[in-house]
């Protein structure tokens, strides 16, 4: 049986939830690898809408052990209170698993996060101000917080003190603000220790002997490949890697245990945040885009940047990921124009560029080059196999895999949960 990876294959907000949830019910791990509670996902089950920041989405799905890995940062007041909201509407989160290597967000995080995002000014990133960037500079610097490190408070008392002796000296020094008392922030991080105590454990074991035993597990990315920290629209990118081979040092699986890496690709293009966006639209199809897409982003509550489909992206997606399959989403969104454009390259200086640019300023200045291709006025929500779609639409689908370079496996014809077209199995 398989182990899976599943990303976002553009700049994120692809719909990985619905595609994850779709999986769910057919694996056994579905396992959250990197980012935070910066990232979010919106599953509709039935007449039922969750939105999901920090929790794997399998999470809603019975059968399913949710899975934070030790890429994940944490913050335990929001891992709370997002699992009391499921509990309150009768959803089981009691086989949920947490690394005890995953690095915790604390509120000095947050409060070094919102000031450098103003003092940015007009250099800002467009970050979340949820903490995520300064967590993962501590983890890389070494002076961050696991969650291991709330069952030993002597450690917890050093590292702390030691994060803090640097951060006031900014605070206070170049923002102006008062410094942060440590041991306030050591009472409050164990104050969560024993209500997340059931839910630590050696993750990377559990995983790697599941998958030796036959079991499927799902590697679920946060984000999406162009906001990679390496492989993103660098500096306008997350802090850590939503890309395939983040799925291996987030949750401790070797690449030789990965069968299938799956993209996720929405119809046409969105973005929150700052940076360059070739196909963004700032007329009315971007807001027409935008309102029946329903593109308001699911942690920010930001309008999504909106434009048409970037093949050029697509293409690059593929190639760093190591593509298998796609999964196209919100095709119905589509439905009503006479002609849609997709960007099938760039102008670049009076140059034609059929591949992502690796210059940060080319990209910048990159113009899209549009083929259109015939639309459809039919509703396709109810369709149920490929052939149920509009010839148009089926044309759409098929030119989109050409562009991009890997089949397109499924595809989303609606918000629901069953509203979903499988032409080739993730799990075969």
């Amino acid at each position: 049986m398989p182990a899976l990876v599943l990303l976002g294959a553009q700049w994120g907000d692809e719909g990985k939830g619905k595609a994850t949830d779709l999986l769910g019910g057919s694996v056994d791990y579905v396992v959250r690898y990197q980012g935070g509670n910066n990232a979010g996902h919106t599953v509709v089950v039935g007449d039922q809408k969750y939105a999901l920041h920090l929790l794997p989405s399998g999470i809603l799905s019975p059968g399913c052990t949710p899975v934070i890995g030790n890429g994940v940062v944490v913050d335990p007041a929001v891992l709370l209170s997002e699992l009391s909201g499921l509990n309150d509407r009768g959803v089981d989160t009691s086989k949920l698993l947490l690394s005890g290597n995953a690095h915790l967000i604390t509120p000095y995080h947050t409060t070094v996060d919102k000031v450098t995002e103003r003092f940015l000014g007009k250099r800002k990133i467009g970050t979340t101000g949820r903490g995520i960037g300064p967590t993962y500079a501590d983890k890389i610097n070494r002076v961050g917080i696991r969650v291991q490190d709330l069952y030993d408070e002597s450690i917890l008392e050093q590292k702390v003190e030691a994060a803090l002796d640097f951060k006031n000296q900014i605070l206070a020094k170049l923002y102006n603000r008062r410094a942060i008392e440590s041991g306030k922030i050591v009472e409050e991080l164990l104050a969560y220790a024993e209500q997340i105590k059931p839910y630590v454990a050696d993750t990377t074991l559990i995983l790697n002997n599941a998958i030796d035993e036959g079991k499927v597990v799902l590697f679920e990315g946060g984000q999406g490949t162009l906001l990679d920290v390496d492989h993103g629209t660098y500096p306008f990118v997350t802090s850590s890697n939503p890309t395939a081979g983040g799925a291996c040092t987030g949750a401790g699986v070797g690449p030789t245990k990965i069968n299938r890496v799956i993209g996720i690709l929405k119809a046409y293009t969105t973005r929150v945040g700052a940076g360059p966006f070739p196909t963004e639209l700032f007329d009315k199809d971007g807001e027409a885009l935008r309102t029946i897409g329903g593109e308001r982003g699911v942690t920010t509550g930001r309008d999504r940047r909106c434009g048409w489909f970037d093949a050029v992206i697509a293409r690059y997606a593929t190639r760093v990921n190591g593509l298998t399959d796609f999964f196209l989403t919100k095709l119905d969104v589509l439905t009503g124009w006479e002609q849609i454009p997709v960007c099938v390259a760039y102008e670049i200086d009076g140059k034609r560029v059929e591949e992502l640019p690796y210059s940060q300023s080319d990209f910048h200045h990159a113009k899209p080059i549009y083929e259109m291709l015939p639309g459809w006025s039919e509703d396709i929500t109810k369709a149920k196999t490929f052939s149920d779609l509009p010839k148009n639409a089926q044309a759409y689908v098929k030119a989109l895999e050409e562009m991009s370079g890997a089949p397109i496996s499924a595809i989303g014809v609606g918000p629901g949960r069953t509203e979903t077209i499988e032409i080739n199995s993730f799990l075969s």
